[in-house]
């Protein structure tokens, strides 16, 4: 399908840059950013929550692009208008809030902006509208044929596959890397972006520049007590070891009834390898991998394990698309930045579950869901539908830096407008295909924190890592259990 892409092209840009420095100015929650300022709420206002990111590239002054004129250069009625309430950044506040309004049957927001990692709880309340029914079928096929389907999955009713949500975009975990240090020390990376390396690998290079070059830190991740840990950066670890929570990714969505796995000794040598690069001297270490972590990863985030990269100080970071901007531009490293999906252990081939081995990239990213007690449904939906087009998904990219859940659509950026990351299109792609969702059921919030403690434990050695998978094995087999007593 050919785009009109004439209006986007030549309409007076605001670049990225200024659009996240707008956004990152203001406090998330502080303010309503509305599309009728000063006229009150009309009657084709829709309400959607989001964060003040979002909020800060869907209006703007004068003849600078937003993405609520892109939705209306899409097609959508000029007399519909979106209001963005601003919410928290905290995912697990945000899950609460939303929680509270629709068990209320509140509505304003018509529309709510939810975590990938809980919109399916909420379905299965049938706290959302199905969209399935609800939408025209081109738009449905769209959505089901072109839209990532890690991502998909998410908004999408475990037993039915109804869609319930419409992604608004995806977010991968990434490996960012000094690709000249690690060439000065002697390693080809020219493969890495394409077929990431094995961790042995992996390892040896980025100690080899670690002690070739005059940075204090090799490998920076994080490895805190906390949600990230759980869903993403040690899910990440452990699937490229063959190692997985509940067996084959077949078992994501649904709790109750589905082995229990985190004791399996792939999942255990993958935290030995994460204490052998924090601790070289720890005997639970595994062996043949050198000791390339600052022990201060075990109080880490996102923001914290960047830091000492984007300084200059590490050789190589785990985080997000953001770090690319952050990292990749002509004040930061340029093309010396290296970016790849996780080093593997093994192959998909030889994991005994489906869908774990080899590379593999966390899934983050958000929905979009209509609340079934809006009073402005047809609104609503125009609107949904008006966010499944080309154009609005590539606005949203040059725009905010958020990639299009359509995610083959990123190598149709304008380079100008998404900067640094238009050099590694392949390597986000390659993300994409390889994403790793978090097992999304009501249990999670309970369960993530099970396994977070469990693992940070054995990374701060305060456990050895097969007792530490052991007691995480049992307090998620009564978890488990409880749902399948409800259920009976």
């Amino acid at each position: 399908m050919e785009r009109d892409t004439t209006g986007r092209r030549d309409r007076s840009r605001l670049r990225r840059r200024s659009f996240l420095k707008a956004a990152s100015a203001s406090t998330a929650g502080a303010v309503a950013v509305t599309g009728c300022l000063g006229r009150g709420r009309q009657s084709g206002t829709v309400v959607m929550t989001a964060a003040s990111d979002i909020a800060g590239i869907m209006h703007s002054d004068g003849d600078e692009p937003s993405i609520q004129q892109a939705l209306w250069d899409a097609g959508l009625d000029e007399d519909i208008s979106v209001e963005i309430q601003t919410v928290v950044s905290d995912s697990a506040q945000r899950m609460q809030d939303a929680q509270a309004t629709l068990q209320a049957g509140r509505a304003p927001p018509d529309i709510h902006m939810m975590d990938s990692g809980w919109t399916i709880p909420f379905i299965l309340r049938e706290q959302t509208l199905n969209l399935s029914e609800a939408l025209p079928d081109d738009v449905v096929s769209s959505v089901e044929n072109n839209y990532l389907e890690a991502i998909l999955e998410t908004a999408q009713h475990p037993q039915t596959g109804d869609i319930h949500a419409i992604p608004l975009f995806p977010d991968f975990g990434l490996m960012l890397y000094r690709q000249d240090l690690i060439e000065d020390a002697g390693h080809d990376t020219s493969d890495w972006g394409s077929e990431p390396p094995s961790w042995e690998t992996f390892a040896t290079a980025v100690d080899d520049a670690m002690g070739q070059s005059d940075v204090d830190y090799g490998f920076t991740t994080q490895a805190a007590a906390y949600e990230g840990l759980a869903c993403c950066s040690f899910n990440e670890v452990m699937t490229t070891w063959g190692g997985a929570y509940f067996g084959g990714t077949e078992n994501l969505f649904t709790a109750g009834d589905r082995p229990i796995t985190v004791d399996e000794q792939w999942t255990v040598d993958s935290i030995r390898m994460m204490r052998a690069f924090i601790d070289g001297d720890d005997p639970n270490g595994l062996d043949g991998f050198p000791d390339i972590c600052p022990s201060a990863v075990v109080q880490w985030t996102e923001q914290e394990s960047l830091n000492p990269f984007a300084d200059g100080n590490a050789v190589a970071n785990r985080n997000w698309p953001f770090a690319i901007a952050e990292t990749g531009g002509e004040d930061g490293f340029g093309e010396d930045l290296g970016v790849m999906a996780r080093p593997t252990a093994i192959s998909q081939d030889e994991a005994e579950y489906e869908g774990v081995g080899g590379t593999a990239a966390a899934l983050g990213g958000w929905n979009l869901a209509v609340s079934p007690f809006t009073e402005r449904r047809e609104e609503a939906l125009q609107v949904l539908e008006a966010f499944t087009t080309e154009e609005v998904q590539l606005t949203i990219f040059e725009l905010g830096g958020f990639l299009p859940p359509n995610i083959d659509l990123i190598t149709e950026a304008d380079p100008d407008e998404i900067g640094p990351s238009a050099r590694y299109t392949e390597q986000l792609q390659a993300a994409g295909e390889n994403a790793i969702p978090r097992p999304v059921t009501d249990l999670w919030p309970e369960q993530s924190a099970l396994i977070y403690q469990e693992v940070n434990a054995a990374y701060r050695g305060a456990k050895a890592p097969d007792t530490a998978m052991n007691d995480l094995a049992e307090r998620l087999e009564r978890s488990e259990a409880e749902v399948s007593e409800n259920d009976d």
